[in-house]
């Protein structure tokens, strides 16, 4: 068993080297095919906030596709939840709050609705949800009337465009590095405690300095434009969330148990059921939130708000490394595929890429990604 895991974790490990190779591949082009405009820290930050709604997205998207299951409605989903929010505060006029507790309130219930239907009722998550796709922005367009309304809260529209203030960002840097540290003292530590040698400090602080740099590194490029965005903020947030849900939770690993084989969870104790209506009920709390963020952004919500917004999310996990058949993904390559996405239409906007241009090469990038898992299954 132990040398599985050890198999598991180098072909894991491996797997997010060569998406971060890929990645300093894409940049490195694109950096040089826009006469040197892309990794500047204005297009840095705005590539980033960009990424931050697809990004949160796929954080909950990972959860649901590592327990076996898919969602096709997160796109219409967003602008029903979008266009909650942006009713409750416009048109209703009951203020920030109620319309921030809105969206989410609307993306949870319909996460319970999805879940209920799937584990309760044995609906295929594929009918169910693409049933939801349709149903949702259909709700979306009865709810605004088939118009756009427009958001003239500077408040709201501040959590899609504000800022953090250049010393809160390095304050936060401070406390993610101190953060890292105590973790990495705690496990050089406990292979002491635990009576499996001598506690090799010295390694272990190696090994830091790489997620040390990549902090230090982050905050000092998006402080040269104009500060750490705040859906950048929520995202960094959701994805920290996802990943001690997904490691360090019976809740996580329940997920990649189902995933791998139903059957055999249940048999040994498993509440499937149960646990598939939870990731439902979250993977619609994330909508709810990435649907504040996406509204906030244009300033406005519109009956085709979202649309194709789950391709997206499911892209960036498969991208990242998650099977479409369950028990694999993690939340950290979900990101990075997102990431990967949103540098590719970053880049091929910059390069004035046409639109369906842009559309066969990620749907190309999509269909190669999941023969490259399928291919990876029959080896093993």
């Amino acid at each position: 068993m132990d040398e599985a895991n050890k198999t598991r974790i180098t072909k894991s490990t491996l797997r997010a080297y060569i998406m971060i190779a890929i990645l300093g591949i894409i940049w490195a082009y694109f950096h040089w095919a826009t006469d040197s405009i892309f990794l500047t820290p204005r297009n840095l930050s705005n590539l980033m906030t960009q990424m931050s709604v697809t990004a949160i997205l796929a954080v909950g998207m990972l959860m649901v596709i590592v327990s076996g299951h898919i969602d096709l409605s997160v796109g219409s989903a967003l602008g029903f939840a979008g266009g909650t929010a942006a009713y409750v505060l416009t048109v209703l006029e009951y203020g920030l709050p109620s319309a921030i507790i809105a969206a989410i309130v609307v993306g949870v219930a319909i996460g319970v609705f999805h879940g209920v239907l799937t584990a309760y009722l044995n609906i295929p998550a594929f009918i169910v949800t693409l049933g939801g796709l349709l149903a949702w922005r259909g709700a979306v367009k009865w709810l605004l009337g088939g118009n756009t309304i427009p958001i003239s809260d500077e408040t709201f529209k501040g959590i899609g465009n504000n800022n953090l203030p250049l010393s809160v960002g390095w304050a936060l840097a401070t406390a993610a590095i101190a953060f890292v540290l105590f973790m990495t003292y705690r496990k050089a530590r406990s292979v002491k405690d635990y009576g499996l040698g001598e506690a090799n400090y010295g390694g272990e602080l190696l090994k830091a300095i790489i997620p040390i740099g990549g902090i230090v590194a982050f905050i000092w490029v998006m402080n040269a434009y104009q500060g750490v965005p705040i859906p950048v903020l929520i995202l960094l947030a959701v994805a920290l969330f996802g990943g001690f849900l997904t490691n360090s939770t019976v809740f996580g690993r329940y997920l990649y148990a189902i995933g791998g084989n139903a059957d055999a969870a249940r048999l040994s104790g498993i509440n499937n059921k149960r646990n598939i209506l939870k990731v439902y009920a979250l993977l619609g709390a994330f909508t709810g939130v990435a649907a504040l963020i996406f509204t906030a952004r244009v300033g406005s919500s519109a009956p085709d708000a979202g649309v194709l917004k789950e391709l997206d999310a499911i892209a960036a996990c498969v991208i990242g490394g998650a099977s479409l058949m369950g028990g694999r993904g993690t939340i950290f390559g979900a990101c990075l595929g997102a990431l990967i996405m949103a540098s590719l239409d970053n880049g091929m906007s910059l390069l004035n890429v046409r639109d369906f241009m842009q559309d066969i090469i990620k749907g190309s990038i999509l269909v190669a990604a999941v023969g490259l898992d399928m291919m990876g299954r029959k080896q093993n």
